[in-house]
């Protein structure tokens, strides 16, 4: 349970903070400031939960670390549930705060919500999003996957991480507005219309697609630093 409390916040902090920080700040602090929120997010929770629950925060690095043998299916079922609820429970709070700006509409500012195609941001298509969340969560994983293995300095993966989630937002942002992890994404989706909700499944599908690549890499001793 304790495991489960720690996804739970820090996926909450993740949504809340990233998404948050497009939703109220976005004006003021632009594309760079935004992917700076994501990635500091995810280093503050790293080092805060990381020691309890290994901060997944994430479905797709849950399952990942599945393929890769280091976690059992029921205990990533667990860990999926708790960061999904978490992701929810920040959109909610989020639009909450959001809501109470005159000018707000969840309809015309978004939730920072993930997206494709025409009236989203660069208006990528489909498939360009597909690829760019697959590729992308595939990157991410190896470098979480890379940064917690066996005989690599633990001190220094949450920076790691959380840098490399920066880089990916610098890069994605116009065109998905970052995935790389579906529970971000179903949490502020669920709350944002018909569109984003519509959309979800890329951003479960492709992300974990990227994953499980990434995890299996891991599994067969490819990307495997013992073996190295």
């Amino acid at each position: 349970m304790k495991k489960l409390v720690a996804e739970f916040i820090g996926t909450f902090t993740l949504v809340l903070i990233g998404c948050g920080s497009a939703v109220i700040a976005g004006a003021d602090i632009g594309l760079t400031g935004i992917s700076f929120a994501f990635g500091l997010a995810l280093i503050g929770m790293a080092y805060g939960i990381g020691p309890i629950s290994g901060c997944h925060i994430n479905p797709a690095v849950s399952l990942g670390a599945v393929v890769a043998g280091r976690m059992n299916t029921g205990d990533a079922i667990q860990y999926i549930i708790a960061q999904v609820a978490g992701a929810i429970a920040a959109a909610l709070v989020l639009l909450v705060i959001a809501s109470g700006k005159a000018d707000y509409n969840v309809a015309t500012n978004g939730l920072g919500q993930n997206g494709w195609g025409a009236g989203y941001l660069g208006e990528y298509s489909m498939v360009a999003a597909f690829v760019f969340e697959a590729v992308a969560t595939f990157l991410f994983v190896v470098v979480i996957l890379g940064s917690t293995g066996a005989g690599v300095p633990a001190s220094l993966a949450g920076l790691a991480i959380g840098l490399t989630l920066v880089a990916i937002h610098l890069v994605g942002i116009n065109v998905t507005g970052v995935s790389v992890n579906p529970a971000r994404s179903i949490g502020p989706g669920l709350f944002a219309g018909s569109t984003a909700i519509s959309q979800l499944w890329l951003f479960i599908a492709a992300p974990i697609l990227g994953a499980l690549v990434a995890g299996a890499l891991f599994r067969t001793g490819t990307l495997d630093v013992d073996d190295a």
